[in-house]
């Protein structure tokens, strides 16, 4: 028995067509955004997923490529391999630490910002945290240099004439690993608390005006009116951090991060480098590069999920 095809009433039809047709002008201006998206993103999603199933090679090209056998021999690979492990702890740690230490210390930033009376000071504070963030790698790592190498940096040469004794601050594995987390918080925290002094300006000053009246200190309108009037803000700013929880600062730990300190600051991203463009392994980097969305992907959706609980979501 053949179910019948339902047809859309053209009356039906005419009435969503009308209701579209006046925001005809903005479809048109979304138009550029998602002809980018698609081109610049979507396409090379399924190109990667192509080239993950298949053993790629450069004169075979991507459709000419044999397909794996078995197909998922790249993912399992990777899974299998002994770098997994590592690799997903160092990248897990860094990002955690940079994410649970970064949002407390904007916000804080931010408040401090906030309760300053005095402009002029209020102004230069800010400026010369939020300045590091237009800085390259190249250049704080050239800064860090500087600062901590073993045989002429400056706080070693300190550490020297008091105590007779170094830190190796760039290959020590456990040292360099704080080196890169708070190079990265030194780098981003200011420019993070613009995002949370633009919430926090947006507060109902009446709100401040009757705590004051209340008697009320500083210290208790921040906690029971600041914190609370930005909670929205923070919650879906760590759902975001969390999509990107395994983007532990490629190009940061690149430029800053040498043989000797592998075993805890080498990430995902650093090791599909290595095995994509340097031994020109494109269908194992692919791989891990879709495994790395997926688990985003998860991250996102399971925080978005907890976060219900506070009534915020992106979706």
């Amino acid at each position: 028995m053949h179910m019948p095809i339902r047809k859309i009433p053209e009356k039906s039809l005419r009435i969503q067509w009308y209701r579209l047709k006046p925001q005809g002008a903005f479809m048109l201006m979304m138009l550029p955004g998602l002809v980018f998206y698609f081109i610049y993103l979507y396409l090379p999603i399924g190109a990667a997923l192509l080239v993950s199933i298949k053993d790629y090679g450069v004169k075979s090209g991507i459709f000419n490529s044999p397909i794996a056998s078995p197909w998922y021999k790249h993912f399992k690979f990777f899974v299998q391999s002994p770098y997994f492990w590592p690799l997903l702890r160092n990248t897990m740690l860094i990002s955690m630490a940079k994410m649970l230490l970064g949002i407390p210390l904007a916000v804080a930033l931010a408040i401090l910002l906030n309760e300053c009376r005095v402009n002029k000071l209020k102004r230069a504070v800010q400026t010369l945290t939020y300045m590091p963030h237009f800085l390259s790698w190249v250049v704080i790592y050239g800064m860090c240099f500087v600062l901590f190498s073993e045989t002429n940096g400056l706080i070693n040469d300190w550490l020297r004439s008091l105590t007779g004794s170094t830190v190796p601050f760039l290959t020590n594995p456990s040292v360099f690993r704080n080196l890169i987390i708070g190079s990265d918080l030194w780098k981003s925290t200011g420019w993070s608390a613009i995002i949370y002094l633009a919430a926090i300006s947006g507060i109902d000053p009446q709100l401040y005006e009757a705590a004051y009246i209340d008697g009320a200190s500083r210290a208790k309108t921040i906690w029971h009116i600041t914190l609370p009037s930005i909670t929205n803000v923070i919650v879906l700013t760590l759902i975001l951090r969390c999509g990107t929880i395994l983007n532990a600062g490629f190009d940061q730990v690149y430029v800053m991060y040498n043989e000797g300190v592998y075993s805890t600051v080498d990430i995902i991203d650093t090791w599909v480098f290595r095995t994509g463009f340097e031994n020109f392994n494109l269908s194992l980097s692919s791989a891990v590069g879709l495994f790395k969305s997926v688990i985003s992907f998860i991250m996102i959706v399971t925080v978005n999920q907890l976060s219900r609980h506070w009534g915020e979501s992106l979706w």
